[in-house]
């Protein structure tokens, strides 16, 4: 895969346990505070995707993301909010599955991945935030250094865009220290785990980012105003 997504994009494109019962409420209260925050349970799936929130809600989100994709950047700082406060209840998980689109992407999320789960989310959300100024940064490059870029192993290959984008500094800030995520860039595994992800994602239809699926219903849309009354209609 690294080959042929460095100086072109894939195929795909980025297109625009129930919930603990609640304690008490106290008297004048609006609601009863939810007896546990499940935005702090975040796992690695069987899939591969990372998974914030209660393993058995009623109501089970999945998104195919890829870091580069300016629509899903677009859901991240949109969404983020009020996705979390469903998640918080109980009711509803979240899990992200990357889903490659070219070559900057894979070096973005190596070193995404290569956060512990107790930090993927905020990671991924920093880099979403700051998505326009990293990827303007490989953009700028000449044909002539992308070409050279492509020539080099893998290992180096990623590591250096992902020097030249400034995302080893994106993930120190998320306590993954510059020697962690150059090891991470290098890894034959995690480079196979996302090809894997492709190809399962692929069978299941997705061909664009984001891709959503509600309770394994495949969503066609890129906003949380459409997503949310299916969730809530769901139980979520």
């Amino acid at each position: 895969m690294a080959r042929g997504l460095l100086l072109a994009a894939a195929a795909a494109t980025c297109l625009a346990v129930p919930a603990e019962a609640a304690p008490t409420a106290r008297p004048g209260s609006a609601r009863p505070a939810p007896a546990r925050d499940w935005t702090k349970t975040v796992v690695v799936t069987p899939q591969g995707g990372f998974r914030m929130g209660n393993p058995a809600a009623p109501v089970k989100l999945v998104e195919y993301g890829s870091l580069t994709c300016p629509h899903c950047a677009h859901f991240s700082t949109t969404a983020r909010a009020a996705l979390e406060a469903r998640v918080r209840t109980g009711r509803l998980s979240f899990e992200f599955r990357n889903y490659i689109l070219n070559g900057t992407d894979v070096a973005a999320t190596l070193i995404s991945r290569c956060a512990p789960p107790a930090t993927y989310f905020r990671l991924t959300e920093s880099l979403y935030a700051t998505q326009p100024q990293w990827v303007a940064r490989i953009e700028g490059i000449t044909i002539d250094e992308k070409l050279k870029l492509s020539a080099l192993p893998d290992a180096e290959m990623y590591g250096r865009i992902a020097d030249i984008a400034g995302l080893t500094q994106l993930a120190a800030s998320a306590g993954v220290a510059p020697q962690r995520a150059k090891a991470c860039l290098a890894d034959k595994a995690g480079l196979a785990r996302i090809d894997a992800m492709n190809a399962a994602a692929g069978k299941l239809g997705v061909h664009s980012t984001p891709t959503f699926f509600v309770n394994g219903r495949m969503i066609r849309t890129q906003e949380w105003a459409d997503l949310e009354p299916l969730i809530r209609q769901a139980g979520g």
